[in-house]
Parts: structure tokens; C-alpha cells; sequence
């Protein structure tokens, strides 16, 4: 689907063509699509629909950052929803899809019937930090020397920045190393038990190209928000999950807006897990017909 003059998105349908229907907003930003995304939903019960966003995995053109913005991502969805004739959806993001469901509710609050989010990620300041730049490192030290050897010690006081410009230097050579340096940091970090399948597809050249050029582009702007607390501060539009994934401090923050309590400021990471009930794992879902 054409959504500018530049980009062009992948997207498929698949489960029951009458069943209840529901957008998939995969995670990065830069993350792209693939099977498993189709396995949290019974595809008997559930219309489908997956796409990726601009840029990364089956959209085009790969990894550009040109018209790339939260606004522009969120217009897409509209797009989307429009041209395939649903009326309203259910939104479901993990990570930063779960940042952008919470933006598109928050905006389009009409359109959304119920909203399923794990792994909640608002894109505040610290939570940056803690990832990138001090914080997670204690966590995995051994995935953090790799993650600095690209980064002289001289700019490792603000590496994302220096990441940035590294995956926007002119070389080719330059952006591609940068690139697989922050894919396999992620892929490393994703999962509290490290899985070395996963960290080597995440060093893959053309997953890493878009997945890190996207992500750092959107990290060093702010994820092009107002303000650093945007999300937690509109969450009252809209309705979100009772029973997130997410770190613990994200999920108290949230709920506190919700209910109107005041929020200590500063980072308290650490993870609690649960299933939430609106969905459930199943095989992979048949494309519709």
C-alpha cells in the first residue's frame, strides 16, 4: 500500500475474513513482521492484520528515515484501517508496539475497541538511559563490551548520539557496523535468558540496517513527542490493559495517571511476566482466502 510519495507498506490478513478484527504493532521501531506475530491470536476467533512499518521488514524503501516519524506511523494505521474497511480494531503492541498503540488510542481513541499491551515501553528519557547507556549493562556485562567497542571512549558519555551518527555516516562500511553492534546489544538483552539463535539472526545484515538506523532515529528524537511524559500524560483517552507485561516501574506509572496519584520520578527497573486474557498463543495462522 502506497502511503506517500516515498513509501510504500507490506501488509497481510490472515485468521477468519468475519472474525473480530485486530492490528498487530510489532516492536522496535524497525522490528518488521513475521510468523510468530500471527501466534497470539486465535486465528478462528480473530481478522488478522499485520504490517510493517515504514522502512524495516517488507516495506520500502529499507531502512530510510525520511518521512519516518511517530505521526507519520500513526497516520499509516488510519490508512490502513480505512483501506481495508474496518470500522474499529483491536490494538495490540509489545515493546514499541505498545508505544505506538498507546499513541494511536490516544489519538484515534474512536477507533479502538479494546487495547492489549505487553511489555509497555512509554519512551521517556531514563528508560533510554537505563538501556543504552547505564543501567542494563549490569545485567549483561559480557553483551555490553561488544555493544561499546564501535564508540570511542571519548563519546561514550552520550552513546546514543554517538551511535546516530555512526548510522547515518555517509560510509556504508561505518553504518553497517554500528548497525549489527546495536541489533546484537538487543537481541542479546531481549530475553532474560539469552538465546544464541536469536542474537545471531539479529546481526543479520538487512535486519540490522533498518532495525538500528530506524530505532536510533526515532531514540534521538525523542520519539518525536511534545514532551518526554506525552503518553503518560494523554493515557486518560483511552482505555488500556488491566493486566500489562511490562517493566514494573512503567506499569505503576501508568496505573498511577490512570487513577490520578502523584509518581515519583526516576528509574525502578526490573520485570514482572503475565498472559494476558484477550488473547492466547495458537498455531500459525492460515492466510485468508
Amino acid at each position: 500500500m502506497q502511503v506517500s510519495t516515498l513509501h510504500a507498506l507490506y501488509y497481510e490478513q490472515c485468521g477468519n475474513p468475519q472474525g473480530k478484527p485486530v492490528v498487530f504493532l510489532h516492536g522496535g521501531p524497525g522490528g518488521g513482521c513475521n510468523a510468530r506475530c500471527r501466534q497470539f491470536f486465535d486465528p478462528v476467533a480473530y481478522r488478522i492484520v499485520l504490517f510493517d512499518q515504514r522502512g524495516c521488514g517488507r516495506s520500502t524503501p529499507h531502512a530510510e528515515l525520511r518521512e519516518n516519524t511517530t505521526w507519520d506511523l500513526l497516520a499509516d494505521i488510519e490508512r490502513l484501517r480505512a483501506h481495508l474497511g474496518i470500522e474499529q480494531w483491536q490494538v495490540f503492541g509489545g515493546s514499541w508496539g505498545s508505544t505506538l498503540a498507546l499513541a494511536y488510542a490516544e489519538t484515534h481513541p474512536e477507533r479502538v475497541t479494546e487495547l492489549v499491551l505487553r511489555g509497555i515501553f512509554l519512551l521517556r528519557r531514563w528508560e533510554l538511559e537505563w538501556f543504552y547507556q547505564q543501567g542494563c549493562d549490569a545485567l549483561f556485562p559480557d553483551a555490553w563490551e561488544k555493544y561499546l567497542e564501535p564508540i570511542p571512549t571519548a563519546e561514550r558519555g552520550d552513546l546514543i548520539s554517538a551511535y546516530h551518527r555512526r548510522l547515518t555516516h555517509a560510509d556504508a562500511a561505518v553504518r553497517l557496523a554500528a548497525a549489527r553492534a546495536w541489533s546484537v546489544w538487543e537481541g542479546a538483552t531481549s530475553f532474560l535468558y539469552q538465546d544464541p539463535a536469536h542474537i545471531e539472526s539479529s546481526g543479520a545484515d538487512a535486519f540490522a540496517l533498518a532495525f538500528a538506523r530506524i530505532e536510533c532515529h526515532y531514540f534521538v528524537n525523542g520519539g518525536f513527542l511534545k514532551q518526554d511524559d506525552q503518553l503518560l500524560q494523554e493515557v486518560a483517552r483511552c482505555a488500556t490493559s488491566r493486566r500489562p507485561s511490562c517493566k514494573a516501574a512503567t506499569t505503576w506509572s501508568a496505573r498511577c495517571v490512570r487513577r490520578g496519584t502523584c509518581i515519583a520520578p526516576g528509574p525502578r527497573p526490573c520485570w514482572r511476566s503475565c498472559l494476558t486474557p484477550a488473547t492466547r498463543p495458537s498455531s500459525p495462522a492460515t492466510p485468508m482466502r
